[in-house]
């Protein structure tokens, strides 16, 4: 289990939690404001299966053990969501599937403070993935700049779920990092 915390942003406190039954809402809310990250991804605006599928859905091979939701809330708002799996697509490993932001959270160094928190609280994980679908541009200058290499050529994405009309694949990033194993995300 993932303890609650706080990361400090410049004028902002943020609370990093694991989500309850009572985000649900909140979460399709928050899907629903990053429509712009959902007509780049898959063509289409989310749905509230989406949020549902965030219990479930996981790389093929990873273990259900090691999934990892955690939510962003802004004072008393949902503002974020993250997705890991740890222990894939290697041991020791982590993926990242999601890392959402709504709109009016962007911008304010928010993404980065956690990004940053969430590296630190993996220790030495020697590899971490995200990734981003091609040509978001916004999402490929952030996993630049926290040091990520992306692939040039998008592929298909791993998820356990039927791709949308217009999902031609994503851009996979990876940062490469010394040291042993202590998935802690």
């Amino acid at each position: 289990m993932v303890d609650a915390w706080t990361i400090e942003v410049p004028g902002e406190r943020v609370l990093v939690r694991e989500p309850a039954p009572a985000d649900e809402a909140p979460l399709i809310r928050l899907f629903e404001e990053c429509e712009d990250w959902f007509l780049a991804a898959t063509g289409l605006p989310s749905a509230p299966g989406d949020v549902q599928s965030l219990w479930y859905a996981l790389p093929e091979g990873a273990d259900p053990d090691d999934k990892v939701l955690l939510v962003l809330e802004r004072d008393g708002v949902v503002a974020g969501v993250v997705d890991a799996v740890r222990n894939h697509p290697e041991p020791g490993a982590v993926a990242v599937g999601l890392f959402l932001l709504a709109p009016w959270a962007r911008g304010r160094g928010l993404g980065r403070a956690l990004a940053e928190t969430l590296l630190a609280r993996a220790g030495d994980t020697p590899l971490v993935t995200a990734t981003v679908p091609p040509g978001w541009r916004p999402g490929e200058r952030f996993l630049e700049r926290l040091g990520f290499t992306l692939s040039p050529e998008p592929r298909p994405t791993s998820a356990n779920r039927r791709p949308g009309p217009r999902e031609g694949g994503v851009r996979r990033a990876e940062l490469r990092r010394g040291g042993g194993r202590e998935a802690g995300v």
